[in-house]
């Protein structure tokens, strides 16, 4: 009895462990990605991110294996436009936030998909204290800590992740490795004229291209493939809450790693977001959609 328990453990703790570690991978890659921001500029670096995720995937589902039907691409467009869009706005968010915060911000994005999707009481108390978190996080006042325009840009991050899980709820009916893979490519093409505009040929340099492709592995290549192996071995419910410590994860990382000391009110608004994202990913009946716990 006491073997079937343990290997019962060992079947969970195992995709947990992943799971926490691609956390921490997305968030380090995006501490690396700030020491670029100097160097390239936030564009730029999202541009050599995406451009790096795109050559990957697209050598690893090969999509010009299957035609696609002129409706299919639209859907694919549209899902890799969002997915360029929330990427840059979100690199172009932490040139200006500490990590924690603008992820936490940007989770209002999917939190609003889970209200739209769902109709119960329970569900708006949840919507509530992700609203007082938020709330506690905007710059309302002069001296609030938090960059309003960072804010923006993260409240804008939020809303093309929004947007980035309806249409890849399209796209992914089409085939998961194409529309992941075309959309990345989309994607890239959306944000490569930013990035050359801010930081020209120097993103060619070979150094840069070297920290380009560590930012890439770490923030979308190894946490992708680790999420999806915990999201085979774990419901989507329990994946869903454990998904919701990211923002402290990014906290902990950026203080960590980059100095970024939070205040007490900071860490009570994030807190409340981790709250707000594992109590309605736990309590509704239809947990989030896989585009939803696995950011791009």
């Amino acid at each position: 009895m006491s073997a079937i328990a343990g290997r019962g453990s060992v079947s969970v703790l195992l995709p947990v462990a992943a799971l926490v570690t691609g956390m921490v991978s997305l968030q380090y890659g995006a501490t690396v990605a700030k020491s670029l921001f100097p160097v390239v500029g936030a564009a730029g670096t999202s541009a050599l991110r995406v451009g790096f995720s795109a050559l990957m995937l697209i050598a690893v589902w090969r999509p010009w294996r299957r035609s696609l039907a002129r409706r299919e691409a639209g859907w694919i467009a549209l899902y890799g436009v969002t997915l360029g869009l929330m990427n840059l706005l979100f690199y172009l968010a932490i040139a200006r936030l500490p990590l924690g915060p603008a992820v936490a911000i940007e989770f209002a994005g999917p939190l609003a998909i889970a209200l739209i999707a769902s109709r119960r009481i329970t569900d708006f108390l949840w919507i509530g204290v992700a609203v007082l978190g938020l709330g506690l996080l905007l710059p309302v006042s002069p001296t609030s800590p938090l960059d309003p325009l960072g804010v923006a840009l993260a409240l804008g991050a939020a809303l093309a992740w929004a947007l980035y899980i309806l249409f890849g709820q399209r796209a992914g009916r089409i085939d998961g490795g194409q529309a992941v893979s075309l959309g990345m490519l989309m994607a890239a093409v959306v944000v490569a004229p930013f990035g050359f505009a801010e930081a020209g040929l120097d993103l060619l340099a070979p150094g840069i291209l070297v920290a380009g492709l560590t930012v890439a592995l770490m923030s979308s290549a190894l946490p992708y493939s680790l999420e999806m192996f915990a999201l085979r071995r774990l419901d989507r419910r329990r994946f869903g809450v454990l998904m919701s410590l990211e923002p402290a994860v990014a906290a902990c990382l950026g203080f960590t790693l980059l100095g970024e000391r939070l205040g007490a009110i900071q860490w009570l608004a994030i807190g409340l977001v981790i709250a707000a994202s594992a109590g309605i990913t736990a309590t509704s009946r239809r947990p989030l959609p896989e585009a939803a716990i696995i950011e791009g």
